[in-house]
């Protein structure tokens, strides 16, 4: 039961930590944005490019853009003048919202298990009537 708890305190916390990440992936916009991302390669994109893909206005990709940065999910480097965004797994906060749903998962896997959630109709027929 201790390990129960243990695991509900950690998903609670990795729920804190991934919040920000959660807000701004919230958003459509921003998910059209992360996917414009996605399909570009690991050099990035800049604005200009973001603003062609998704048809918004320069300051409105801008704004997004600093979101989906502020929380993590998409990183930014310049070249000179040029920003350039991109995915990246090792300095984002992917590695985290994945070992949440893997968590959660695991717990979700585990409750069901528990309540017969796998089990078939026949079966929890035969356990109601005390056959099993």
């Amino acid at each position: 039961m201790e390990r129960c708890y243990e695991r509900r305190v950690k998903v609670a916390e990795d729920f804190k930590a991934c919040r920000k990440a959660f807000i701004a992936l919230g958003d459509e916009t921003r998910q059209q944005m992360l996917i414009a991302l996605l399909e570009s390669d690991a050099h990035g994109i800049r604005v200009g490019e973001i603003t062609k893909k998704t048809h918004l206005s320069r300051p409105a990709v801008s704004h997004h853009l600093q979101i989906l940065k502020d929380a993590g999910v998409i990183s930014m480097y310049r070249e000179g003048t040029k920003n350039y965004y991109f995915v990246n797994a090792c300095d984002t906060v992917w590695k985290q919202l994945s070992g949440l749903m893997n968590n959660i998962n695991e717990i979700i896997e585990e409750v069901s298990k528990e309540n017969d959630c796998f089990k078939s109709d026949a079966e929890r027929e035969a356990m109601k009537k005390g056959l099993i």
